[in-house]
């Protein structure tokens, strides 16, 4: 009898400490988030060579590309009044998807030291926190480095974007490290040992490099590769941004890209950009869930 009665009582009282927990979910999701963000800053801050490095590399592919095609015929390159103005949007959109491609380097280090597993069995309020800590480092460091990039790049003569159109770049930005983060981390999960996201990252840095609009138009290449450039998501980076630095007065209905299938609004290349990010973040769910011996 005795325990009939205590059951509702007890399950009252489990009741009532539950709510607490559920109302401070999103708190403890910022702290924890805080963190490990934190975390990866103090990490940068014993190793600033990676940001150094980071910095320099975009700056040296300004002045020695900027250089080596200063002298080709007005209009070569479309629109662009320079090769600097053209080039300009490879160089930002590049320099990010790199960055964001190593995010998983840090993740895959504390795998092989022991360090991730203390995090995976830690009463974390999601495992989310680390992927979403992981993407507003990465954010920062891009946003960092577009900045610098976009002042050299004005400095040297390639113009700049207004503030409508400054914007515009963060959102892609944002939208294009945001997948290729979690890409990243999805690798840092599947993988056995750094080794093999360190091969992963230099056979596809430079391949998807070269088969998107970086470096030369889709007018450049042959149909193959304009399929291929098409299909990648760093093209739908790259070009509204491209287009932002000679149309003042774009809108989202403004066309970016001639695709070999048909033409691609500003509007349209943001979607893919959102699709692709969604896409990547969803699928690495199941990873996190993984503990590692």
């Amino acid at each position: 009898m005795s325990q009939t009665i205590d059951s509702p009582e007890r399950e009252k009282k489990m009741t009532t400490q539950r709510v607490p927990e559920t109302g401070n979910a999103i708190a403890e999701f910022l702290q924890e988030t805080t963190a490990l963000t934190k975390r990866l800053f103090v990490q940068l801050q014993r190793r600033p060579s990676t940001l150094i490095a980071g910095i320099i590399q975009p700056l040296m592919w300004l002045i020695l590309f900027g250089a080596l095609f200063q002298n080709a015929p007005k209009g070569l390159f479309g629109e662009s009044l320079n090769y600097l103005q053209f080039l300009g949007a490879g160089v930002i959109v590049f320099t990010a998807f790199a960055g964001a491609l190593n995010a998983g380097l840090p993740v895959m280090f504390d795998r092989e030291f022991g360090f991730l597993n203390r995090f995976l069995v830690a009463p974390l309020s999601t495992r989310f926190s680390i992927v979403v800590a992981s993407a507003v480092y990465i954010v920062i460091l891009s946003f960092l480095q577009t900045g610098i990039i976009l002042t050299a790049g004005a400095l040297m003569g390639a113009g700049l974007p207004g503030g409508l159109g400054l914007a515009a770049i963060a959102l892609i930005i944002f939208l294009l490290v945001l997948g290729v983060t979690g890409l990243s981390l999805g690798l840092a999960f599947a993988l056995p040992g750094h080794v093999e996201l360190i091969a992963v990252i230099f056979v596809t840095n430079l391949p998807l490099l070269f088969a998107s609009t970086a470096l030369a138009p889709l007018s450049f290449m042959p149909k193959w590769l304009q399929i291929v450039a098409t299909l990648n998501p760093l093209s739908y980076a790259i070009e509204p941004i491209r287009y932002l630095y000679l149309h003042p007065d774009w809108n989202l209905g403004s066309v970016v890209m001639h695709a070999p299938w048909g033409d691609v609004s500003f509007g349209g290349a943001l979607l893919v950009l959102a699709a692709f990010a969604t896409v990547l973040l969803a699928s690495i769910q199941p990873l996190l869930r993984r503990t590692f011996a």
